[in-house]
């Protein structure tokens, strides 16, 4: 560690006695040097754009009222939404104690362990699953054309053209049940 601190030139700075042991002890808890530490110090106030004489607001009277304000909501939604909800969640809490109590009595039933899939019948299953969307998705494709068949072009004589479904309203609801 010294060896890094010979490269380095040093510079004597007049500091009054009662800041310098300020400074040493504010030192000893933020790095291992008075160098890194004073470094630290500069580079926070410069990277945040503060200046040690800048008031931050914390001691104004408008920071104050809206701090108080905040208290009072937060105790307000304790004292009218948080508490009944727990009041209300250990009424149903104690009432399902109750109940099972209760139900012990009843008969338990004892459900067998599922069978673990083997690596085949997982991939039947996937090839099944894969077939069957692929039959969906084949008869939306038939829906779809035949409902683009059903269209026509209407060109209009002062705006642009459009198209018209030919389809009554009963088939219509039918195909949009059908989706």
């Amino acid at each position: 560690m010294e060896d890094s601190y010979q490269k380095y030139h040093f510079s004597a700075i007049s500091i009054k006695k009662k800041v310098a042991r300020r400074f040493r002890a504010f030192s000893k808890l933020v790095s291992d040097s008075h160098t890194h530490t004073l470094e630290a110090v500069m580079n926070f106030f410069e990277w945040n754009d503060l200046s040690p004489n800048d008031d931050l607001g914390i001691k104004n009277n408008r920071t104050n009222k809206r701090i108080n304000a905040l208290i009072a909501i937060l105790k307000n939604i304790e004292k009218h939404q948080t508490l009944p909800t727990k009041a209300m969640l250990d009424t149903l809490f104690q009432e399902i104690a109750k109940q099972e109590g209760r139900e012990e009595k009843e008969e338990e039933f004892d459900f067998p362990t599922p069978e673990p899939f083997s690596r085949d019948t997982e991939l039947q299953h996937y090839r099944n699953r894969y077939e069957d969307m692929q039959q969906r998705m084949g008869s939306y494709k038939n829906r779809i054309q035949d409902l683009l068949e059903q269209m026509t072009y209407i060109k209009g004589t002062f705006a642009r053209g459009y198209y018209k479904l030919d389809m009554d309203k009963n088939e219509f609801e039918q195909f949009k049940k059908e989706l």
